[in-house]
């Protein structure tokens, strides 16, 4: 059982950082295999949040290589997508659960030095409410 929940927290982890992952059936398979609801939500929302951290953790450290040639985000890109998030404020954080533009999101707001508190609470707010809302569906085959 323990396996499960392994499988989770990694999928979980991974999906929330810059690498393109889901872990959705993981905690579906999880839970249909008979992982405790509330123990899984723990370790996904936790691992996804941590995952999160780390791509705030290399926005705030990646700025300084800004100019160099193989930063991710060309000037106007960086430029664009930090008055996104100012547009939004760190309310937008709350959408860190959402594929492609949640990743974009933790990043940025590592570059913009949001306050890691905020931030951690933010983020895994908006993730365990998604993570809450797929184990729920899943326990009770809404799909």
């Amino acid at each position: 059982m323990s396996s499960y929940y392994l499988a989770v927290a990694l999928s979980a982890f991974v999906a929330a950082t810059l690498f393109p992952l889901g872990s959705e059936f993981a905690v579906g398979a999880a839970i249909m295999a008979g992982a405790d609801p509330w123990l899984t939500l723990l370790v996904a929302s936790s691992a996804n949040t941590l995952g999160s951290v780390v791509n705030w953790l290399l926005g705030r450290t990646i700025e300084r290589f800004k100019e160099r040639a193989w930063f991710p985000l060309r000037a106007q890109q960086l430029e664009a997508a930090q008055q996104r998030f100012a547009r939004y404020g760190v309310w937008s954080l709350l959408l860190a659960w959402v594929p492609i533009i949640g990743d974009a999101l933790t990043f940025v707001a590592g570059i913009l030095r949001v306050r890691f508190i905020v931030f951690v609470l933010l983020v895994g707010l908006g993730k365990t409410a998604r993570y809450g809302a797929i184990i729920f569906m899943t326990n009770h085959n809404t799909f």
